[in-house]
């Protein structure tokens, strides 16, 4: 049998090749930074990470996890119910809650499993889910192991939002789902208009903040903070994986019976180990930096706001932005992966996006802005920007 299935699989490959779309992992040799090196050597500047806060190669991070790796071991062996909690995972999901101002929080491995176990254990056939067209893949998959009625309506688009809730009033409980950032372009949930008409519409919310939290707001409290809705919003999504020290682990956190009934029931969290101890430490103490003092939100809104206009001012075509996140526009599958390949050479690490992780046509390069970025950085990337912008007619 697999000789037929080794050629089917074979001939998908190669269409993927001729298509422009195979994805080539790169490697890195050196610890998430700035700049870090890759195979071979090179140094470049990274503006494709997660990284926004700066804190995945933090000196404090590295000693929480390094005494806890020393004080209670390697990994838990056990998944939480059974013999897999400590003191340490309970102290994080506390701090999470805080963060958020909500009332119980729970630890996944990932927010990927985190957004596909909140779903099955709390809606049925009889409830609604009402999904924004651009969630996180994570979400449409959770989505897909619900058997509530499912409803889509356009990114942001709250027009569209209330005629789907109008349609969902047949069913007995609806959940509207939203990203908090969205990706791919940057943009921000209009969070206050999606909690007026779950309001006039008695529906609930969930919001996934895992490019948000830490990132937007004032003081990094995600969207919630943006809107005034702190603790206001029924399930809350999110990961530590970005800007809370890009290691591993997600969480839900909101009302405390969702929480209580998702430890319950929610498969992921019940046949999945724990996190380990050293990445829940390292989470506790990246919480605690962001507690004492704002600065690296204020250096990465000032980091997001320079580049940004410096992009727009030499003429590139850029998604409108409330993140840390800048689209800079390309629209051929092939162009982004060239130019991208180009900025490279350039020192500027940075990846292109397209189909199908972007719709066709929609093909980009993804910049992602960091606190740990420098003026120095910055400034590099725009002069590279503009060499190969140039070369290839983009601007």
């Amino acid at each position: 049998m697999y000789k037929s299935f080794q050629t089917h699989l074979s001939e998908q490959l190669s269409e993927i090749r001729n298509n422009g779309l195979y994805k080539n992992e790169r490697i890195i040799t050196s610890p998430q930074n700035a700049v870090i090196r890759v195979a071979g050597g090179k140094e470049v500047i990274n503006f494709c990470a997660n990284n926004y806060l700066g804190l995945s190669n933090h000196p404090a991070l590295k000693k929480a996890a390094t005494q806890i790796l020393d004080e209670r071991g390697y990994g838990m062996s056990s998944v939480r119910f059974i013999c897999g909690t400590q003191d340490l995972h309970k102290t994080l999901e506390k701090t999470i809650s805080d963060y958020f101002g909500t009332e119980d929080t729970i630890l996944y491995a990932a927010c990927f499993d985190a957004n596909g176990g909140v779903f099955e254990p709390l809606l049925s056939e009889e409830d609604a889910i009402i999904s924004d067209a651009l969630n996180h893949a994570s979400i449409i998959d959770g989505v897909r192991l619900c058997k509530a009625q499912r409803y889509r309506y356009a990114n942001a688009d709250m027009e569209d939002l209330e005629e789907q809730l109008k349609k969902a009033q047949a069913q007995r409980f609806r959940l509207i789902v939203t990203d908090g950032v969205f990706s791919m372009d940057g943009n921000v949930a209009p969070l206050d208009k999606i909690h007026a008409l779950a309001e006039k519409y008695n529906a609930m919310i969930l919001v996934d903040e895992s490019h948000s939290a830490g990132v937007v707001g004032k003081t990094g409290g995600g969207v919630t903070e943006i809107y005034d809705l702190r603790g206001e919003i029924e399930i809350i999504t999110g990961t530590l994986g970005k800007a809370f020290g890009g290691a591993i682990g997600g969480f839900t956190t909101g009302r405390k019976e969702i929480i209580d009934l998702l430890r319950q029931r929610s498969r992921p969290y019940l046949f999945s180990n724990s996190i380990p101890p050293m990445v829940a430490a390292a989470g506790i103490k990246a919480f605690e930096i962001l507690k004492e003092d704002n600065s690296l939100q204020d250096k990465l809104h000032s980091n997001t706001d320079y580049f940004i206009s410096q992009m727009k001012a030499a003429g590139f075509d850029i998604k409108p932005t409330q993140s840390a996140i800048c689209a800079v526009m390309l629209y051929d599958a092939k162009l982004s992966q060239d130019v991208a390949a180009r900025l490279s050479d350039e020192g500027i690490y940075v990846t292109g996006f397209y189909y199908p992780v972007v719709p066709k046509g929609q093909a980009r390069i993804r910049v992602q802005l960091s606190a740990a970025h420098q003026t120095a950085h910055l400034d590099k990337c725009i002069e590279a920007f503009i060499k190969v912008g140039k070369e290839f007619g983009v601007i």
